[in-house]
């Protein structure tokens, strides 16, 4: 049920798994941003390297804190993700998930990422359109549009560019609700309020949390503009 309860993640999951099985054995693979190496497993066949900045600490802020489960994997290069210490052209493919709204510059990103690829190399991107904060305070920006992937990719010498929504208005609208659920779940709050509103948390529970997401899950078939997806999957080629 991951697909209809978690599909954002699930999706993009399911996504670099794909990506990953077309990717040449043995080819350098670049983890851009990769944080804990979460697809390190995938690239088995590859020779696989992450990088990262590594200064992120976990947050405590939001439905999104993750202080006590945050952690790097093992990192290759330490490093701003404008300026990776290696040669251009030093390698076949590069992933860069759920990264861009976090870096200051992800023009600049997008611009170094093709100088490390070799003519021909394959890129993965994964971004939000809309989130809340999260990875608090390396939240930069709020989303990417598939004109932004369009114009500044090819910008920066990129061609076969391909934009996938993940999911569109109803399974967004299903995940929130999940979210709305959570937020006012009475165990958050103290006081009197807590009270107030227990017996609305429990009469909607089994809508917010069960009912509401299935039901989107199957309706989102009927959005074919995905103008209020999450966000983008994204791959291309250098020329």
């Amino acid at each position: 049920m991951q697909q209809i309860f978690a599909f954002n993640t699930y999706a993009r999951d399911q996504f670099v798994k794909q990506w990953a099985e077309r990717v040449s054995p043995e080819s350098r693979v670049l983890d851009v941003g990769a944080g804990p190496c979460r697809y390190r497993a995938l690239f088995a066949h590859c020779e696989y390297y992450a990088q990262d900045f590594a200064k992120y600490e976990g947050s405590e802020k939001g439905l999104l804190a993750d202080k006590d489960q945050w952690s790097y994997g093992k990192l290759d290069f330490v490093s701003d993700a404008r300026s990776i210490p290696v040669a251009a052209a030093s390698f076949d493919a590069v992933l860069c998930t759920e990264v861009l709204e976090h870096v200051p510059e992800p023009i600049a990103v997008v611009h170094e990422i093709a100088r490390i690829l070799r003519p021909g190399g394959k890129v993965l991107l994964a971004a939000p359109l809309g989130s809340g904060l999260h990875q608090e305070p390396y939240h930069y920006y709020g989303g990417y549009t598939p004109y932004w992937y369009y114009k500044f990719l090819a910008e920066a010498g990129f061609t076969e560019i391909q934009v996938v929504a993940n999911g569109g208005f109803f399974k967004h609208y299903g995940q929130e609700s999940q979210r709305f659920s959570a937020l006012i779940d009475p165990r958050r709050v103290f006081g009197l309020a807590r009270y107030f509103l227990l017996p609305i948390w429990v009469l909607t529970l089994p809508w917010f949390r069960g009912v509401l997401p299935v039901v989107c899950h199957y309706l989102d078939r009927l959005d074919a503009h995905k103008g209020f997806t999450v966000g983008y999957h994204i791959n291309a080629i250098k020329r």
